[in-house]
């Protein structure tokens, strides 16, 4: 099942993509649900309205990134050994976090925006994993049975501002940098997320193409470590660090520009695809 987010007619709403169309679960579901994030506590209602035929287009909706309140974003930097190679760093010990605020995400199809104080705008395919049951302590084995689904994430990432200090955020946090979608798509599709091909595109050329097999943290492994510290929430997101290939590592750099096309793909999920823009 596939669960999206969206703004149509100047309204909010949620619903299931079936085709080339969505169910509009937010006017169809029984119970109150004021979003994607309080809907995932009623997946069997909206596995039950995926039977039920589109209400409209997929072409007459803004997407809006997966979960548009996520309270938490937690990002998960050099992850892949590629990567970790490619920026002259060492395997960590431990995961590596940083976090998202909500203002510097958008939808698929929606403009990123290159920053006027930046010309080092850089593309991170990523898998993000959206939470669906609270979950406080849970050891790795049971880690999958907390997971709502996976979607597509575009960490975009303004390199010099990244580097002002140890502390990634100001290089992550420019508005409308970074983007998320198109869908989710529930766990019950995906029985192995380290069996997924990530795979992400600059104007059609090849940029990253790795398995999410070759995480050094895998999905329960971070699960396990952020539900150690913290207490995770339906609807929160744990984005799982990106592959080599980001602009940042080639020689030259490529960075995103205005006009630019930007695409993340996986497979069993979708493509997330940004035009650029400038702020």
């Amino acid at each position: 099942m596939r669960l999206a987010s969206f703004e149509r007619k100047g309204k909010a709403g949620f619903g299931i993509v079936v085709g080339e169309g969505i169910v509009d679960a937010s006017a169809r579901l029984s119970v109150t649900a004021r979003n994607l994030r309080e809907a995932l506590g009623h997946l069997r209602e909206l596995e039950r309205l995926a039977s039920t035929s589109p209400d409209f287009g997929l072409d007459e909706v803004a997407f809006e990134p997966v979960v548009p309140d996520a309270a938490k974003l937690l990002c998960v930097g050099i992850n892949y050994m590629p990567h970790i190679k490619e920026m002259g760093r060492e395997r960590p010990d431990r995961p590596v976090l940083f976090v998202r605020f909500g203002d510097s995400i958008v939808g698929h199809g929606q403009p990123l925006l290159k920053p006027r104080e930046s010309e080092q705008l850089d593309y991170e395919g990523e898998l993000a994993v959206v939470i669906g049951k609270r979950a406080r302590r849970v050891n790795r084995e049971r880690a999958l049975d907390y997971v709502a689904g996976y979607s597509c994430f575009n960490d975009g990432s303004v390199r010099d501002y990244q580097r002002h200090s140890q502390q990634f955020t100001p290089g992550k946090n420019f508005h409308a940098s970074g983007s998320f979608g198109p869908w989710l798509v529930t766990k019950d599709e995906i029985a192995d997320p380290g069996k997924l091909q990530l795979t992400t595109r600059l104007n059609g050329a090849v940029m990253q193409n790795e398995s999410v097999g070759e995480l050094c943290f895998d999905v329960p492994a971070l699960i396990e470590y952020c539900s150690s510290w913290s207490q995770l929430e339906p609807g929160d997101v744990i984005v799982t660090g990106t592959p080599g290939g980001v602009g940042a590592g080639r020689k030259p750099p490529v960075w995103m520009k205005a006009g630019d096309t930007v695409e993340v793909e996986i497979s069993g999920i979708g493509t997330l695809r940004n035009p650029v823009a400038a702020d």
